[in-house]
Parts: structure tokens; C-alpha cells; sequence
């Protein structure tokens, strides 16, 4: 089941393991050209830092540096919205995956050159997205 909200775009995935999502979206990041710069495991991080349980969750931030390059050319700031976050996160019998939208978090800058390279990015996060089945 996909969902489609102001800032981000989320499908549930269903019959797969947590770890092979993980694989997944990785993978399909890949194939869109992002690697993934920093991989933040929540629930280890939470077990560790404040010796509290939480579910699988994990931060993966995603840069196509192509992109990245030239929303840093059209806007120097625009770093502080670097990398593209992706969550995957365990939920009741399944695993939902969610991606910022870089279209709708970057519409308070009025930079039309970085609105046209936020919108390829959404585009290639839209693909990633889709391209994880049920």
C-alpha cells in the first residue's frame, strides 16, 4: 500500500524481511543513482545510548552526487537539506518505507534552478519507492 503525504512518500511492504527491505531499498537507491553516505540503526542506537527497546528502524541517508552538486551550485545552503533521508521501519507484520519528498521540503526556497533539480530528485526517490512491490 503506498501513501503519498506533503512531505514524504511511504509503501508498506508485506512477505519480507525487515533486513532484505533494507537490501532492497538499498539496491534500488543504487539503480537511481544514490549511495548511501550514513546508516543510522535507531534501535540499536536506543539500546545502546539509553537502554530502551524500540523497533526496527533504520535512517538511511541517500545522495546522488550528481544532483547533489548542482543544488549545491544553485543554492550553498541548501546543505543543511543533504542527504536525502529514507526510513525503513518495522511495523505490525510488515515493513514500511518512507522518503523525504525534496520537492515539498524545498519549497521555501525560491531558487527556481534548485526547484527543477528538487524535482528530479523526487522523481528518482518516486522510482525507489515504487520499485519495492507489495
Amino acid at each position: 500500500m503506498e501513501k503519498i503525504m506533503s512531505y514524504y512518500f511511504a509503501k508498506t511492504v508485506t512477505g519480507k524481511s525487515f533486513d532484505d527491505v533494507v537490501d532492497n531499498v538499498t539496491d534500488a537507491l543504487k539503480n537511481e543513482g544514490f549511495g548511501i553516505l550514513n546508516d543510522i540503526d535507531i534501535r540499536e542506537t536506543f539500546k545502546k545510548k539509553l537502554d530502551k527497546d524500540f523497533r526496527n528502524y533504520r535512517i538511511l541517508g541517500a545522495c546522488n552526487p550528481h544532483l547533489a552538486r548542482q543544488a549545491l551550485q544553485a543554492e550553498d545552503k541548501i546543505g543543511t537539506m543533504l542527504p536525502c533521508n529514507v526510513i525503513v521501519q518495522q511495523t505490525d507484520g510488515s515493513v514500511e518505507v518512507a522518503a523525504v519528498d525534496p520537492a515539498a521540503s524545498m519549497q521555501a526556497v525560491d531558487n527556481s534552478a534548485l526547484k527543477s533539480v528538487a524535482e528530479t530528485v523526487r522523481e528518482k526517490l518516486k522510482r525507489v519507492i515504487d520499485a519495492l512491490g507489495q
